[in-house]
């Protein structure tokens, strides 16, 4: 028996219309309608919980609101659609396959090398979620991509909830484990969030909930 066609999400027209927008103000040179479908094909891949097109959108929504500090807002967006284009749970080298889509797929788009380039080395900051000081388009990209640690109780207890069901093949002891070390990872940064709004609206809040969150797997 065929595999019956995983259903679109309900703003996948508007994502498609999002992306071919964005990589024709880009430079694309190839149609973009192909590329924009196989990424929301991967957005929308079985294993995901948390890493979802939800969470591309809330992301790229977050980009789009923060891009008055980007030094190059296109190469942000184009970051942020490539940034978990490929995962899997069970595996650690995701964000280095992303930036390899990225980099095949934006080449063979036609988009202007320096671009490429900029957009591959954003999809690897996202492996640590730190960037330089003065690395405008870094901090933009990381503070989208963990805005999602300043949501109110409630939805940060969704995205906790998400992020243990893409790992619910773990068992529980060593997911505790793991989990508590990536949390202590994000509190020992300087700061979670480089521009001025994600400091200034996000960063006592999110380290709030990622306290408590270990407080509550620690216990």
């Amino acid at each position: 028996m065929a595999t019956p066609p995983t259903p679109r999400h309900p703003s996948y027209d508007t994502l498609l219309t999002r992306w071919t927008a964005l990589l024709r103000h880009a430079g694309c040179t190839a149609d973009p309608v192909p590329y924009g479908e196989n990424l929301l094909g991967r957005w929308a891949e079985p294993q995901r919980r948390y890493h979802t097109t939800d969470h591309l959108i809330a992301t790229l929504d977050h980009a789009e609101a923060l891009a008055s500090y980007a030094s190059d807002p296109d190469a942000v967006l184009l970051a942020v659609w490539f940034h978990d284009a490929v995962y899997r749970p069970d595996r650690s080298e995701n964000e280095e396959r992303s930036a390899d889509l990225a980099q095949r797929a934006l080449t063979e788009a036609g988009l202007p090398h320096p671009l490429v380039a900029e957009v591959t080395r954003l999809v690897r900051l996202t492996i640590g979620h730190d960037p330089a000081d003065g690395d405008r388009d870094g901090e933009v990209l990381c503070d989208a991509d963990l805005a999602v640690l300043a949501g109110a109780p409630r939805e940060y207890a969704a995205y906790a909830a998400a992020v243990r069901e893409e790992y619910g093949f773990v068992p529980d002891e060593v997911f505790r484990a793991g989990r508590a070390d990536a949390l202590r990872q994000l509190l020992a940064l300087p700061r979670l969030f480089h521009t001025p709004y994600g400091e200034r609206h996000w960063e006592r809040t999110a380290r709030h909930n990622l306290e408590t969150e270990l407080q509550l797997i620690s216990a």
